[in-house]
């Protein structure tokens, strides 16, 4: 396994930056798993899960998504790219079913089984905007996939530049599945990651009501 980052966490937060360009040492086997393991760990609501993730690893695999992604560079240079996708239909194929049966294993009260099994359906049919659901619940368990990479040692670069349909034919992904977010992940060439500065909590940060100024 790589050596973990020996840096707190928030100084890693402060410190990490898109990476623009990376060499081809490969993600190990066994790093890999960690990192993914840790995305799949994050909180979505009612514990649905609807992500899907795509690894692709392969020469091949990377051209084609460069091609689907603009041409960007980094896309082939890195060993690596994960595509996170939202699966609109898993509650229906399955998924609220599995959910259901693993909270029953975990214990859960059959009272609250029975909640989330009567209202989920109803909540995900009559949803005004689905795909706004999918990419926060997708988004949550993306950044965590993120921080567990830097944690490794590795470098990232999230992605929301391509074309979705080209994209969907590469990876040749179900209808119900919505392409949200690509990570580019492995290690950085050259040292050529700017800061771009962040605003100051003074301009983005309310306290109690807009817009009262936050006052740590």
């Amino acid at each position: 396994m790589s050596a973990q980052s020996d840096r707190p966490f928030l100084q890693m937060v402060a410190e990490r930056r898109a990476t623009p360009s990376f060499d081809d040492t490969p993600v190990t086997d066994e790093d890999l798993q960690a990192i993914l393991m840790a995305g799949l760990k994050a909180p979505s609501s009612y514990n649905l899960q609807p992500w899907r993730f795509l690894v692709v690893r392969s020469a091949e695999g990377r051209r084609r998504l460069r091609d689907a992604c603009f041409n960007q560079r980094k896309v082939e240079e890195a060993p690596l790219i994960l595509v996170a996708c939202g699966d609109a239909d898993g509650w229906r194929n399955g998924d609220l079913e599995e959910v259901l049966h693993m909270g029953r294993e975990g214990g859960m009260p059959e009272s609250f089984l029975e909640q989330v099994k009567a209202s989920a359906p109803g909540y995900l049919r009559e949803h005004p905007n689905i795909t706004a659901w999918l990419n926060r619940q997708v988004m949550i368990a993306f950044t965590t996939i993120m921080w567990a990479a830097e944690s490794l040692g590795y470098n990232t670069a999230p992605m929301e530049g391509f074309d979705a349909a080209k994209l969907r034919s590469a990876l040749k992904l179900p209808l119900s599945y919505d392409p949200i977010a690509l990570l580019a992940l492995g290690h950085a060439k050259g040292s050529s990651r700017y800061d771009g500065g962040r605003f100051s909590s003074q301009r983005v940060v309310f306290e109690e009501e807009f817009p009262r100024p936050f006052r740590p």
